[in-house]
């Protein structure tokens, strides 16, 4: 590459960059005009790109940028006011310099286009009469420099370029240090293949260890120490913040909601937060097509809004953050909201489901069918929607990498999408599961937990639901996918000795439990994506080498749903019998069986226990007559079961706390115990009446008699007001 085509090079990438920040700054100044630094910075990149533009003879880039940069000079000196028709001339003249700068790079020239309207138009802006007189007759000196045109440009050719007070500044300002540098995308995806051959290789080193051979070991262990840190740095090389999609939002609802006639306002959270590179490409068009819709068919019109009661400008708020090894992005609006009365007419007049299965829907489920192909609520076609490629689209394109999509609305307030997508694709933590003799890998994104069932349990632990298997894990329904089954082997049989082991997994936030013969071990995999000829097999989201060499396929978990009728069949069938469902489902409960002294067994719903901890008695406070903890942010009130029912005596001799946290009333409270003894489910059907109070009754557990606590009686009997106070507030 010339020296020529470097500058260009950093001139076009540069030039975006500036494009990029007057898109968001001219929607900002368009919100508070009397910003006078907003209307500087404006200035300094407009001139910028200017100055470099007739440097390297750009005639038609250099014209159009000089009429922009003559009005922002008004602007900036206090002679013109700022309104809403500017903002409007000054974006088209960012889009013009976007289309110049294709050309440029596609063709090596400024191309055909025709901008002599928008000269003329921002020339008449900039000659209308003044509506301020300059301050004191003096022109308002610039109080910052532009930034560094290109570095490896000749300054003195650029300096005769530019104004006599813009040379004058820049000279004072000219050793700044660079602390960054671009890298063409395409060499750190190199990078980031090689370091995934080299973790790969690691891998493979690793096990061959002897640990009978100290140097080997030694060196191995420092091979794999090296190969950590370099991996970690070329992920950082590849991280950028999801900024450089959020910040081009404001832009975009400025003109849709212009367009639309409508007042929309944008606020954006989390710009900081970081994805890797082509996670971000790959969210970029479904977020862009959630905030056309949420323009187009949630914010209402003006008047709309305000014989609602509602502002007459709509809001719209846009939330990026981090939350367990995933990015959540968070959209929502304060508009009219999805009617699942209209979805469910739209979706029976449009042929996606009958009117029967219409009817059997829950409102969560109507609203879910805007994701299904085809669908749209719009009357018409028009530039925004009506053609029914919509949401199917967007979860489509975010399931293709790893993401989930889920959409809540209530009817006249607002809709909120929650879209969650994992950091990365390159390197994942995965667990190695193996089956049927093969091997496969399970992003840990998407897994719960794992359970294991021996002998007469495993007999005893799988039902059978309408057709279907189920387990019930801790008293919730839980369908089971044989892995062997879904993918296409022969069914699997469970005999006395067997052992069951469940991988609990989540897909589209539906929990179900796949079925395998083992589980292997956690490692860091690469993802080796497959080639075009099987690129569409749903089950597989890939394949990854194990460290012995051997390839291993990794497993699409939505995919495997979809495959087994988890997502679809299954959940009809469940569906059908509710009835009979609920009736199953409370007839079983899980309970938490606890002491307050050697010979009582007290249990309570799980469903109602936060968390169990254990607290030195050194933590124990007062707060007036109660016994209190500070425990995660707030003040735990302490309910002693051991004092209540008589025995407190037996707590004393114990240096800490068995503590139950209990939810109830929309508030936790701490239940001091003696011990915990187990989780059960059973059928917690009273047998007898109270024996005291603080009691329902009892029954019989495991062989034992067991009482169950009422903990509200138990509240109210020690201290009514805890209670009384949370109502009130």
């Amino acid at each position: 590459m010339t020296l020529d085509d470097e500058i260009l090079q950093e001139f076009l990438a540069e030039s975006r960059e500036n494009l990029d920040l007057l898109d968001r700054e001219l929607v900002a100044l368009e919100r508070e005009p009397a910003g006078q630094q907003r209307i500087a910075g404006i200035f300094r990149a407009v001139h910028t790109i200017k100055g470099t533009a007739g440097f390297l003879d750009f005639k038609q880039l250099e014209s159009v940028t000089h009429a922009g940069e003559n009005l922002l000079s008004r602007l900036r000196d206090g002679r013109i006011k700022f309104t809403g028709r500017m903002t409007t001339s000054l974006l088209a003249m960012c889009d013009a310099v976007r289309q110049i700068l294709e050309a440029v790079e596609q063709h090596g020239n400024e191309g055909e286009g025709d901008y002599r309207s928008l000269v003329d138009m921002l020339n008449r802006l900039h000659m209308a009469p003044s509506a301020l007189p300059p301050p004191n007759g003096v022109r308002v000196p610039l109080t910052l420099p532009p930034p560094p045109l290109v570095p490896t440009v000749d300054r003195s050719s650029v300096l005769r370029e530019s104004p006599p007070v813009e040379q004058h500044l820049e000279l004072r300002e000219v050793q700044v240090a660079e602390t960054s540098v671009r890298v063409d995308v395409g060499l750190l995806d190199r990078l980031m293949n090689l370091v995934g051959e080299l973790v790969l290789a690691r891998n493979q080193i690793l096990q061959l260890v002897d640990h009978r051979d100290a140097t080997f070991a030694g060196t191995s262990q420092r091979l794999n120490l090296i190969t950590t840190e370099l991996q970690e740095g070329v992920m950082k090389t590849r991280m950028q913040p999801i900024g450089n999609v959020l910040n081009k939002f404001p832009r975009v609802v400025r003109d849709l909601a212009y367009s639309c006639g409508k007042q929309v306002e944008i606020e954006m959270e989390g710009a900081e937060t970081e994805l890797d590179r082509t996670i971000i490409e790959a969210v970029r068009d479904p977020l862009t097509h959630v905030v056309r819709n949420a323009i187009d068919h949630g914010i209402e019109m003006p008047d709309v809004r305000v014989a609602a009661g509602k502002p007459s400008t709509g809001r719209l708020s846009l939330r990026a953050f981090h939350e367990g090894g995933r990015v959540n992005i968070d959209l929502s609006d304060d508009g009219a909201g999805i009617d699942p009365e209209r979805v469910k007419q739209t979706a029976i007049r449009r042929g996606i489901i009958s009117a029967e299965r219409a009817a059997r829907l829950t409102e969560a489920e109507a609203i879910a069918l805007i994701f299904k192909p085809g669908f749209s609520t719009a009357e018409q076609v028009t530039r925004l929607s009506g053609r029914g490629v919509g949401m199917d689209v967007v979860r489509t394109n975010v399931e293709k990498i790893g993401g989930t999509v889920e959409v809540h609305s209530v009817l006249g307030r607002g809709t909120v999408l929650k879209i969650k997508i994992p950091l990365t694709l390159a390197i994942v933590p995965a667990l190695v599961i193996h089956d049927n003799g093969e091997r496969y890998a399970i992003p840990q994104v998407s897994l719960l937990e794992l359970v294991r069932l021996e002998g007469a349990q495993a007999l005893a632990g799988i039902e059978t639901l309408q057709g279907a298997p189920i387990f019930r894990l801790r008293g919730n329904l839980l369908p089971l996918v044989y892995l062997r089954t879904a993918l296409g082997g022969a069914p699997r049989g469970i005999a006395e000795d067997d052992v069951l082991n469940i991988v609990v997994v989540q897909a589209d936030d539906r929990p179900f439990g796949l079925v395998v013969d083992g589980v292997s071990d956690t490692g860091e995999i690469v993802v080796k994506p497959f080639g075009r000829e099987i690129k569409d097999v749903s089950v597989f989201a890939g394949a990854t080498i194990m460290g012995d060499g051997r390839v291993a396929l990794i497993l699409d978990v939505l995919g495997v749903a979809k495959r087994a009728g988890i997502m679809t069949a299954s959940r009809e069938r469940m569906r059908t019998d509710d009835k009979a469902l609920d009736a199953s489902a409370k007839s079983r409960q899980a309970l938490l069986l606890f002491q307050v002294d050697d010979d009582s067994r007290i249990a309570l719903p799980l469903a109602k226990v936060a968390r169990l901890e254990e607290f030195a008695r050194t933590r124990v406070e007062r707060a007036g007559r109660r016994k209190v903890v500070q425990y995660r942010g707030e003040i735990l009130p302490l309910i002693d079961l051991c004092e209540f029912f008589g025995n407190g005596h037996t707590q004393e001799l114990t240096e800490s706390l068995q503590v139950i946290v209990y939810a109830e009333h929309g508030r936790r409270f701490g239940l001091v115990v003696r011990r915990i003894v187990d989780i059960v489910d059973e059928t917690p059907d009273i047998e007898c009446d109270a024996a005291s109070p603080g009691l329902f009754g009892s029954t019989t557990i495991q062989g034992k008699v067991t009482d169950l606590l009422d903990v509200v009686s138990v509240i109210k009997a020690l201290d009514p007001a805890l209670l009384e106070k949370r109502s009130a507030a």
